[in-house]
Formats: structure tokens, C-alpha cells, sequence
């Protein structure tokens, strides 16, 4: 082979390891949980933010918190994209570093997720109405927690009520059959059941209310966290995966109205209502304030005080920032 020929091949070998190597996207576990506060998930993927980042997701669907920590302290997923925060710390007191939030979702009675609902003819307009209501809860030991904790608010203890955990999947159907008075449901399914005129909210925001004291806080109740073993062991794509969903949160934060069409076919919500839908606020770890911090603090140790969780929790150890 002459010299000329042997620099061509190596040249166009160079440049199939160059194309070999752009067009291999680094793969990253997700776990997922299709309600409206995983949102920043479809809108990364959808928009290409995280295919930018050349960060390919795989979704591995999980209901609820519980086989989302599961997965986290297997390595089964690298990240949740939305992780309730009381099952992110009572993960990381069991293994430190499992979830390390770099975003977390704030609820009110502006920006609302969790809400009671009473199902059309039960005569309730208020939580303390609700006593000797047959309850569904959204799944998981945090949702059962706050559901009791304002009920308790308002004077109604244990055993003035019968409350039962019920997959999200379910509430809709239930709630139309009759099968239950009321509920402590989350989006979207409340915002359908209205839809449908099957069920009423009662109160919405009720963790920035009955917890926090001021219905205008930031109740941080959720988030999207990764697992330290995947931020040490691939540190650059822990970053890049933290980018494009920070892009996310910035398009969802500055046009909800736009972003909502991606809870279409990636979530429980209805054609109809995804118009409608009530919004949550979205915060990236590095973006939260003094103020910010010490709301979520004080949400994770009335946890504690509830024995919700075993021990206290520094919040700001578990908070990641690139």
C-alpha cells in the first residue's frame, strides 16, 4: 500500500471512531412515576434537552416512593425523576447518599399537587367535615403522614376516619364508583374527577398550610434525585443529566402553558384536562434561598416528629449541585 493510500484509510478510520463516538449516547436509569410532577422527565426527553447533553434516558416505570428507593439502593436506576423527599432521606438514613436531590418541587395553594376531594352528594366542604369519611390516600408512608397530619389539624384523630392507601391509577375509578368518601389524591387526577363531575376539592395545599404554617410556603415535598454511586462513578454524566433537566425546569417555570402538552400520553391526564391542570413550582438545588432551605428542613423534621422518619436529617447534605 502506497503512502498515500495508507494515510487515506487511517483517515477515514479516524473519522468512523469520531462518528462511532458522537452517535454513542451515555445511558442513564430512570425511574419514573407517571403523575404531573414528573413533568421536567418528558419535557427533557421530548424537547431533546437531554439528547443536547448526548445523555440517553432509559425509563424503568415505578409507582410510588417505595420501589423507587428500592431501585436506588440496588443501582437498579441512577436517578427518580420525582422521589417524595420523606422517602429520599428515610433512604439516605438507611444508606447514606442514595438520593441526592439536584431539583425539588414546591406545593401550595398556588402551585398545587396534593389535595382532599369528596366525591359528588358526601356533605363535606371543609377537612373537619370529613368525620366518619372512608379516605383513600395516595400510596406511601409520607402521603398516609400528611393526609392524617391536617386532618389532625383540625381536630379529627385517628379512628373519626378509616383512611386506605390506593394506587394513583385507581382514585379516579373509585372515586366514581362511590367506593370512598373522599380522598387525598394528586394531580391530575383531582383536576379530572372535577373534570368529570364525579368529585370536589375540598382544600388544596394543605402540607404549606397544616405543616409549614403559611399556605404560601414551599412545601418540598418531591424531587428529582440521583444516587451518589452514579455521581461518583460517571461524574461528567451526573452533570450532564443535571443540565438538561435544569433546562427543563426553566421552560416548565417561565411557560407552563407550553409545557403542558407534554403530560399528554405520559401521564394520567386526559385530553380535556391537561388545559387546566394545576401547575407545581419547580426549583433547582443550586437556586434555593436561606428561606427556601429552612422550609424544607422544617418539613423533613416534622417528619421526624412524626416518626415518619427514624432520625433527623440535615436536608442541605442531600442536596446536589454541579
Amino acid at each position: 500500500m502506497n503512502r498515500y493510500a495508507l494515510h487515506l484509510v487511517c483517515a477515514l478510520t479516524a473519522m468512523v471512531t469520531l462518528a462511532t463516538a458522537a452517535a454513542a449516547q451515555d445511558k442513564v436509569k430512570v425511574g419514573v412515576f407517571p403523575v404531573s410532577s414528573s413533568l421536567p422527565y418528558f419535557v427533557a426527553v421530548e424537547r431533546g434537552f437531554f439528547k443536547e447533553q448526548n445523555i440517553e434516558p432509559e425509563m424503568v416505570r415505578l409507582i410510588g416512593g417505595p420501589p423507587n428507593v428500592a431501585a436506588m439502593i440496588t443501582n437498579q436506576i441512577d436517578a427518580s425523576a420525582v422521589l417524595v423527599t420523606i422517602e429520599g432521606m428515610n433512604a439516605n438514613i438507611k444508606k447514606p447518599g442514595v438520593a441526592m436531590y439536584i431539583s425539588v418541587n414546591s406545593q401550595n395553594r398556588t402551585y398545587q399537587m396534593e389535595q382532599f376531594v369528596v366525591r359528588k352528594g358526601f356533605p363535606a366542604t371543609s377537612l373537619k367535615e370529613l368525620k366518619g369519611a372512608k379516605i383513600m390516600s395516595a400510596p406511601g408512608p409520607a402521603n398516609v403522614t400528611m393526609a392524617k397530619a391536617a386532618l389532625a389539624a383540625v381536630g379529627l384523630k385517628e379512628g373519626d376516619y378509616t383512611i386506605d392507601q390506593l394506587d394513583m391509577g385507581q382514585h379516579v375509578n373509585v372515586m366514581q364508583a362511590g367506593t370512598f368518601d373522599a380522598g387525598y389524591t394528586l394531580e391530575p387526577n383531582a383536576s379530572t374527577m372535577r373534570k368529570l363531575g364525579i368529585a370536589t376539592t375540598i382544600e388544596a395545599g394543605v402540607i404549606a398550610r397544616y405543616v409549614l404554617g403559611d399556605p404560601d410556603a414551599n412545601a418540598f415535598v418531591g424531587g428529582c434525585a440521583l444516587t451518589s454511586d452514579f455521581i461518583k462513578a460517571r461524574p461528567d454524566v451526573a452533570k450532564r443529566f443535571a443540565a438538561g433537566w435544569a433546562k427543563a425546569v426553566e421552560l416548565i417555570n417561565s411557560n407552563p402553558q407550553e409545557a403542558r402538552k407534554h403530560l399528554l400520553k405520559n401521564t394520567f391526564t386526559p385530553d380535556d384536562v391537561v388545559d387546566t391542570v394545576p401547575m407545581i413550582r419547580y426549583f433547582m438545588a443550586k437556586d434555593l434561598t436561606a428561606k427556601d432551605k429552612a422550609d424544607y428542613q422544617k418539613f423533613i423534621d416534622f417528619s421526624v416528629e412524626t416518626g415518619t422518619l427514624a432520625e433527623k436529617v440535615d436536608v442541605i447534605k442531600y442536596l446536589q449541585t454541579f
